[in-house]
């Protein structure tokens, strides 16, 4: 692909192979079924509407069906919107495949492990290492191919381990900034925060909550986790504690979903961190199809901000991966 869905501007054509991802069904102002379908492909996804649906084309358009459409992008209430001139099924002459069409993080799987795994020897605190490398190992595999969310951010193929790959570099450089943080604490913390997820969401195409991510949650399982793990290892003393209450901490207060409100200066860092990564990665993906000197579409879940990308700035500056 030449030029990816997400980098389709108001008026371009569009005629490409693409995974839907969701789909959800409507019934319009004259009783009739549509769908709302995610179209995505590597550059990321874009929302369309199939109106007057049969029962087939419910069945034919389920998430994780790659089909090849034509049309137009459009704005619709300020959003990009894909408006649908055909669109049918990929067939086995097409010669595509899911994976390629899945986001994935701009890092290998191997080089992901290999950074985090580079933070945890870097644990010096014998407990913490401990604890964390036994709940990484167990992990692992989904640890490698989890997405961080269902949507806002990290929402893709390892961006899971990929927000706490970025959240461990930034912490090192606040490490530095604050030696009084304790940086054994602070990296467990961080590579732990979101472990929970593995457990909490589905996986990284048409990404929902399992039903314990519905009625526990990743930060209730990974404190419960941790807890486990403390005694499977005889680990005694305040670190397995100190770990939860990052752990439960970290989204900052209750109305965030956090049980607790940070109690420890790790805890207080670490739910910034964790705050800043995910909102740069929102911006990273809002501002991504903007042209210079152009507001993007408002952004859902930074209070429904519009942001402007300077037509100063060279667009080689940005990260585009």
């Amino acid at each position: 692909m030449e030029q990816g869905i997400r980098k389709k501007q108001v008026g371009d054509r569009v005629e490409q192979y693409a995974l839907i991802r969701s789909s959800v069904r409507g019934i319009a102002s004259n009783n009739k079924p549509f769908l709302t379908v995610m179209l995505s492909d590597k550059s990321g996804e874009i929302e369309a509407k199939l109106w007057g649906v049969t029962p087939e084309d419910e069945v034919q358009y389920q998430a994780r069906t790659l089909v090849y459409v034509q049309g137009e992008v459009v704005d619709f209430k300020g959003r990009l919107q894909l408006k649908v001139r055909s669109i049918r099924p990929s067939n086995e002459h097409d010669h595509v495949q899911v994976a390629d069409f899945v986001k994935s993080a701009p890092l290998t799987q191997e080089e992901l492990l290999a950074n985090i795994h580079a933070y945890i020897f870097a644990i010096e605190n014998s407990k913490l290492q401990r604890i964390t490398r036994h709940l990484v190992k167990k992990h692992q595999e989904a640890f490698l191919t989890s997405p961080a969310a269902t949507k806002n951010h990290h929402e893709f193929l390892s961006g899971l381990a990929y927000h706490v790959n970025c959240m461990l570099d930034l912490g090192d450089a606040l490490v530095k900034l604050y030696p009084h943080v304790n940086a054994d604490l602070l990296y467990a913390g961080i590579i732990l925060h979101d472990l929970g997820k593995v457990r909490e969401l589905s996986g990284p195409i048409d990404t929902a909550y399992t039903l314990e991510g519905k009625l526990i949650g990743h930060i209730s399982l990974m404190a419960t986790e941790i807890d486990k793990a403390a005694e499977e290892l005889g680990i005694e003393g305040e670190e397995p504690l100190m770990l939860q209450h990052l752990i439960l901490s970290h989204h900052g207060k209750g109305e965030w979903g956090s049980p607790k409100a940070p109690q420890v200066k790790e805890a207080e860092l670490l739910h910034y961190i964790d705050n800043v990564d995910a909102r740069m990665e929102m911006l990273k993906e809002a501002l991504g199809p903007v042209s210079p000197g152009q507001f993007s579409e408002r952004v859902q879940a930074m209070e429904f901000r519009q942001f402007y990308k300077p037509s100063f700035i060279p667009e080689d500056n940005e990260d585009d991966s």
